[in-house]
């Protein structure tokens, strides 16, 4: 096996996430912009507990993740999602994960929900529980290279809850980064609309939060 490991490590050399430098996995000059913290944000009346501030070398990471599917990458947004949920001192026993979902299309080239697979393994690390009750029930647009205003308006109504999703007790979105805030709105708006104020509180989880917030 450890033959095995060197050969592979010849064949396909381990690169830097942040500046594609070889080596590691993500390099200690990297490492100095993704060290998780602990930042509070605000989308509307929405409270949104982030780890680390949006960079270059995130976008870099999570584009590892998101389009390549990288399991290092993975690694390192899901501890900085459960360092979040430890720094922020929430009763997570009273808490229901939320992951907000990716597009049909997106699904379907990436081959497989990114969010709510990380969640799923989130769940696994920390014992809350996982409620994938959301689906997205139309077509939206690339949001990157949108204003604040386009995002909005492509994400409004874009989201709405699962055929037979029970929804109770406190949620927590858990999404990677939180920019605009128009995706993390449109998922709360989703909830929302189906009285889940009757049953508990909307909250958010971010790996990453833009500042300020566009």
């Amino acid at each position: 096996m450890h033959i095995l490991s060197e050969l592979s490590h010849l064949l396909f050399p381990t690169r830097c996430f942040g500046c594609n430098v070889l080596g590691v996995s993500i390099c200690s000059s990297c490492r100095r912009e993704w060290i998780p913290h602990y930042y509070k944000s605000h989308v509307g009346t929405l409270n949104v507990h982030s780890a680390v501030i949006y960079s270059q070398t995130a976008s870099k990471i999570i584009l590892a993740a998101k389009e390549n599917g990288v399991q290092g990458a993975d690694d390192l947004l899901i501890a900085a999602i459960t360092h979040v949920l430890n720094s922020a001192r929430l009763d997570t026993g009273y808490f229901t994960l939320i992951p907000v979902p990716s597009s049909n299309q997106s699904q379907r080239r990436r081959g497989r929900s990114f969010i709510v697979d990380l969640t799923q393994e989130i769940s696994r690390n920390t014992g809350i529980a996982v409620n994938d009750c959301l689906q997205v029930s139309r077509r939206v647009s690339d949001q990157s290279g949108l204003t604040r205003v386009q995002r909005i308006s492509n994400m409004h109504g874009a989201f709405s809850i699962k055929p037979g999703a029970i929804l109770r007790g406190e949620a927590l979105l858990i999404d990677d980064v939180v920019t605009t805030g128009a995706t993390l709105r449109e998922a709360a708006r989703a909830l929302n609309s189906q009285g889940f104020p009757t049953f508990g509180s909307v909250g958010a989880v971010t790996a990453c939060v833009a500042q300020p917030l566009r």
